[in-house]
């Protein structure tokens, strides 16, 4: 069926430059332009095929333009997927905590243990460290920035002690004091390889509500951002649990 197609902007007001039109039924972008042709520029591209073609998008056009009229529909995506992409990114996984406390958790006989104990036992088999062992190694970084309130919940002293566990499989765990990190997004998020937020849902008792990817540039940038804003401020949790203490 032939697209019905409006125009929508372009990078100059001269006939033959690059421009961008959208699909009124189904609000597909269609991009105008002079394709790449360059074999070395296409021999960087990946999985790229025969049938394809590229063009070179000025980054301004696409973050300036805005389809106004068409409503945001949250990407949700389940579990499953959720956890692939700590098994396929290619170089940097990194994680944002703002909450005070998590129900899976509370649920975890691991907390019960610090809870009567004050110290956090583990499984170095759980799935979760046999991966993240297995992308260290493979040369990925993998990294979370906590946010702590001053005096710590009970859970995030938990995760303070557990953060040893993290640590020994390549994770790189660091805290800021909540005061000190204002202006940051209110929830929690994954950044995957510079170009995909996971962003987490929860409700008022601390449950995981669900997933939403995001990959358009301009929202992503703004996660990247603020990524930026509190790593400077984040301090090792090593350090960190000494200064805990010492503040105890």
């Amino acid at each position: 069926m032939t697209r019905q197609l409006r125009f929508a902007t372009t990078d100059s007001k001269v006939d033959g430059c690059l421009a961008l039109h959208t699909d009124v039924r189904t609000g597909d972008v269609i991009v105008q332009g002079v394709p790449l042709a360059d074999p070395d520029d296409i021999a960087q591209l990946q999985h790229f095929t025969k049938a394809e073609s590229t063009i070179g998008v000025p980054r301004e056009l696409l973050v300036n333009w805005e389809p106004k009229e068409i409503t945001h529909v949250p990407d949700i995506v389940g579990l499953d997927t959720f956890r692939r992409l700590f098994e396929t990114f290619e170089h940097t996984a990194w994680r944002l905590e703002t909450r005070r406390g998590y129900a899976s958790d509370r649920q975890d006989p691991d907390f019960r243990t610090f809870v009567e104990t004050g110290s956090a036992p583990c499984d170095p088999e759980e799935h979760w460290f046999v991966n993240i062992r297995k992308q260290t190694a493979a040369g990925k970084t993998v990294g979370r920035v906590r946010l702590i309130d001053n005096p710590p919940t009970q859970e995030q002293l938990f995760l303070l002690d557990y953060a040893r566990h993290n640590a020994v499989v390549g994770e790189d765990i660091r805290y800021v004091w909540r005061e000190d990190a204002a202006g940051l997004p209110a929830g929690d998020f994954w950044l995957f390889d510079s170009h995909i937020v996971a962003l987490l849902n929860f409700d008022e008792a601390d449950n995981l509500l669900d997933i939403e990817l995001i990959t358009e540039p301009a929202q992503v940038v703004r996660y990247f951002v603020a990524r930026d804003a509190v790593a400077h401020r984040a301090v090792p949790y090593e350090q960190f649990a000494a200064l805990v203490t010492a503040l105890e």
